[in-house]
């Protein structure tokens, strides 16, 4: 049975709501029914959800890590190796390379994570046309160099978006729509899975007070599916301006939506802003922390424009019609190439609302 409960602090952390959607595939339409209320109030209260039931074996999961923690282990020069240029969003991305707060139109100094982007090539849909610079060909290691790696990767992928699909089918059904409404806006989707490792070479490190793990930023495109290390370093911004902690529960995955569905929504639903606090230990030196946030971001020519009765009558869209790949190619110029992103006012209005620009203290 789904549970959910209204997001609220304690002691900094904010509860994101946990939601069993075991039931989603043999439950009774009441069953279903109640797993999407419990997506619906957590779309419009947080924006994060915590999925539980759902499917995804923990040898998966295992595989997972042990192929990133090879990746990441391998010398600089062989990672750097994999480096592709900022357009194409694939292969290793050194630390202090991006800026994702550069995707809101905010600067901040260079993210202290690196992150090795695998995502759907050109050919893997047949008979569709898919344009090289939204499904460039991955790039991978030798064999030899990390054992493994590919099968644990794509392992992954193929369980991460199939729950990814499986939430916008919940999705539907939430929102009033009609069942499979988001299939043709994701048939042909770009998916990608970005690992990221937060800690730098063994050198020391002094921390900038505004230095960020990762910086603040959305996601852009429909819906996130992340595995996480249970360290702090995550953070989400509230109504109020003020970020909190968020950790994963023991066997859950974190689940958040992304433009594409606040924009769909025109803003019921929420994108939430986070961040990633450079994770230290408690006397401020930098500890490892792992995650790996699968992007189901749809189809790249599918226009985003307000669904049925999200807009009020006599009132305008809050945002102007764009598809997909438009959306995803201006985010990622401001990340990866490092160009301000002029065209995500509402976001960056979110973002100067924050109680404080630097880290918010944990309890």
């Amino acid at each position: 049975m789904a549970r959910a409960e209204s997001g609220h602090t304690a002691h900094g952390a904010l509860d994101v709501p946990v939601i069993d959607v075991s039931r989603w595939a043999t439950g009774t339409a009441r069953e279903r029914a109640l797993i999407a209320e419990a997506v619906d109030a957590a779309a419009r209260d947080v924006g994060f959800m915590q999925i539980t039931g759902h499917g995804v074996p923990a040898r998966a999961e295992a595989a997972l890590a042990r192929a990133m923690d090879g990746f990441f282990a391998l010398p600089m020069a062989e990672k750097k190796a994999l480096t592709s240029p900022p357009e194409i969003n694939r292969g290793y991305t050194p630390p202090r390379a991006e800026k994702l707060s550069l995707s809101l139109g905010h600067t901040t100094p260079e993210d202290l994570f690196e992150a090795f982007n695998v995502g759907v090539e050109q050919g893997a849909v047949p008979g569709a046309v898919l344009p090289v610079e939204h499904f460039p060909a991955n790039v991978w290691p030798e064999p030899s160099a990390v054992p493994g790696m590919r099968e644990g990767v794509e392992e992954w992928f193929a369980h991460a978006g199939a729950l990814a699909r499986r939430l916008t089918e919940i999705f539907a059904l939430a929102l009033g729509l009609e069942p499979g409404h988001f299939a043709p806006y994701t048939d042909r989707s770009v998916d990608v899975l970005r690992m990221n490792n937060y800690a730098l070479p063994a050198e020391p490190t002094v921390v900038d007070n505004r230095q960020m793990g990762m910086g603040a930023h959305t996601d852009y495109g429909i819906v996130t599916v992340l595995w996480a290390d249970r360290v702090p370093g995550l953070q989400i911004l509230d109504d109020d301006g003020t970020w909190h902690d968020v950790l994963p529960a023991e066997g859950a995955l974190l689940v958040n939506l992304g433009d594409a569905l606040a924009r769909w929504t025109n803003d019921r639903w929420r994108s939430t802003l986070h961040r990633v606090l450079p994770p230290t230990d408690g006397e401020g030196r930098l500890v490892r922390r792992r995650s790996a946030a699968f992007f189901h971001d749809g189809n790249h020519d599918a226009v985003i424009s307000p669904l049925p009765g999200c807009v009020p009558e006599g009132e305008e869209p809050l945002y102007a019609p764009v598809t997909l790949g438009e959306h995803i190619t201006a985010k990622l110029a401001g990340s990866r190439a490092l160009r301000l992103n002029t065209a995500a006012e509402r976001e960056m209005a979110r973002l100067r609302a924050a109680s404080a620009d630097g880290p918010s203290p944990r309890a």
